[in-house]
C-alpha cells in the first residue's frame, strides 16, 4: 500500500501547539514551525479506521488496559521490531511518559536528590526534574560528530555522588538523536549496579532508527535487555504514530514491588483506573497493523535529512554536518560559524519568519534543532530559511 506524505495537512486553528501556540514561545504569531516533536503528517489510516471504528460503536465508557489485547499487542511490537520477549506482568499503564517519569522520581527519589541526565537534555526532563524539586545533574552524551563516544568518566563522578538517586536515559537520544550502542548500555547498568542508581530509559524515540545514518549498523536496544535492581522503561506509540494528543503511555518496571508500588499510586493516589480508550484503541491497531507504514514514514523522513544535509553541506561545508541517527530531529551544531544565538533567532523570526528551536531550551549555545517530520516542500523551506539567516550572519 503506497501512502502519501508530500501532501499538506492544515493544523491551523486545530489547537496545535506547534501550529496556533508558536507565540507562547517565539513571540510572534504565523511563523511556519519547526519546533516541538510532533509531525506534520496524518495518523496511519489503519489507526485513523479502528478509531472511526470505536467510535461508531457509540459508548464511550470507563476502560481497562488490563487485557490481552493491548498486552499482546505490546508483546508483538517488542518481539517483531526489537526481536524482545517483553515481560507483560511487569507493564504499567499511564497518560503520558513524562507522567510516569514523574511518577518514578516521587518514588525513587527525596527531595533535594540528584537525577542524573546527559546533556543537552530534553527540556521536558528539566521541567520534571527540577519542578519536583531534586538537582538536574548533567553529563555529556559525547561527540555525535566525532566517535559518538559516551563521556563514562563524567557519568561515573555524577552516579558516584551519595545523594545521586535515578540515572535518566533517553534511548535514543533526544535532542541528539544518538543511538546507544550496547557496550555503552552495559557500562550505564553496570554503573548503576554499582552504585545503587535506579534507570528510568525513556524509549519513545525507539522506531525511528535510521540504519543509513548508523555507522556501525547499531539498532535500538530496550532496557530490558540491560537493567537489574531498579529500573523502568516509559514509552508510548504516540510520538512514532503522530496521535499525542490521544494521551496514553505504558511503561515496564522491573522489580515486582516497584511495579505494585507503581499500580497503587496510579489506582488511588493519581486516581487514574481508566485510561482513555481511544489511547488503546490507537495503540493495539497501530502495533498491530501499522509497521508498513512507518516503514514508509521513516523512508521519507530520512529523505528529508539527507535533503537537508546536503544544503547545509553546499553552503557551509565546514560545519561537516550529520543526519542524526534515530528521529526526525535535525539537532545542528553551528559553533563552526561563531553566530549569535539571539542573532540567529532574530533573523528566522523576523526576516525569515520560521520558528526554529533554539538550542538553548536544551542547555547548549551554537545549536538549533529542526523538525523535519513534515513534507518535503515544508522540509526545503525550513532549511534555506536556515540556510539564509546563516549565511546574513556569517557574512
Amino acid at each position: 500500500m503506497g501512502y502519501d506524505f508530500d501532501t499538506p495537512v492544515d493544523r491551523r486553528g486545530t489547537w496545535s501547539v506547534q501550529w496556533d501556540g508558536v507565540a507562547d514561545r517565539f513571540g510572534v504569531d504565523e511563523l511556519l514551525p519547526f519546533t516541538i516533536s510532533d509531525m506534520d503528517f496524518a495518523c496511519a489510516p489503519e489507526v485513523l479506521a479502528a478509531l472511526q471504528e470505536r467510535l461508531a460503536h457509540g459508548v464511550l465508557g470507563y476502560t481497562d488496559w488490563r487485557h490481552e489485547d493491548f498486552l499482546s499487542a505490546l508483546r508483538h511490537w517488542f518481539t517483531t521490531r526489537y526481536d524482545t520477549e517483553l515481560d507483560t506482568d511487569r507493564v504499567v499503564y499511564a497518560p503520558s511518559v513524562l507522567n510516569q517519569v514523574s511518577q518514578l522520581l516521587r518514588m525513587w527519589t527525596a527531595p533535594g536528590d540528584g537525577v542524573v541526565v546527559h546533556t543537552p537534555t530534553y527540556d521536558g526532563f528539566r521541567k520534571a526534574v527540577t519542578g519536583l524539586g531534586r538537582e538536574l545533574r548533567g553529563v555529556p552524551v559525547g561527540d555525535t560528530a566525532g566517535d559518538g563516544t559516551s563521556d563514562t568518566a563524567a557519568l561515573e563522578r555524577e552516579l558516584a555522588r551519595a545523594d545521586s538517586k535515578v540515572l535518566i536515559l533517553c534511548s535514543p537520544h533526544n535532542p541528539t538523536g544518538r543511538v546507544w550502542t550496547e557496550s555503552e548500555l552495559t557500562v550505564f547498568a553496570g554503573l548503576a549496579a554499582a552504585y545503587d542508581v535506579a534507570v528510568i530509559s525513556d524509549e519513545i524515540h525507539a522506531d525511528f532508527v535510521h540504519p543509513e545514518f548508523v555507522p556501525d549498523g547499531r539498532r535500538h536496544l530496550p532496557w530490558t535487555r540491560f537493567g537489574t535492581g531498579r529500573w523502568a522503561i516509559v514509552t508510548s506509540a504516540s510520538k512514532s504514530f503522530n496521535f499525542p494528543a490521544l494521551s496514553g503511555s505504558y511503561g515496564v518496571i522491573g522489580d515486582p514491588d516497584d511495579h505494585a508500588e507503581f499500580m497503587r499510586r496510579m489506582l488511588t493516589a493519581e486516581g487514574l483506573a481508566s485510561p482513555a480508550v481511544l489511547a488503546l484503541t490507537a495503540h493495539i491497531t497501530a502495533y498491530r497493523e501499522g509497521a508498513p507504514w512507518l516503514d514508509a514514514l521513516n523512508t521519507y523522513v530520512a529523505a528529508n535529512l539527507r535533503m537537508l544535509a546536503d544544503r547545509l553541506d553546499a553552503a557551509f561545508p565546514q560545519l561537516a554536518w550529520r543526519p542524526p541517527e534515530a528521529g526526525y530531529l535535525a539537532w545542528i551544531d553551528l559553533r563552526a560559524l561563531g553566530v549569535d544565538d539571539a542573532a540567529l533567532q532574530r533573523e528566522l523570526i523576523d526576516h525569515e519568519k520560521v520558528a526554529i528551536m533554539p538550542g538553548t531550551t536544551y542547555g547548549c549555545e551554537g545549536y538549533v534543532r529542526l523538525n523535519v517530520g513534515c513534507p518535503r516542500a515544508k522540509a526545503e523551506l525550513g532549511a534555506d530559511a536556515l540556510i539564509r539567516a546563516l549565511g546574513r550572519l556569517a557574512r
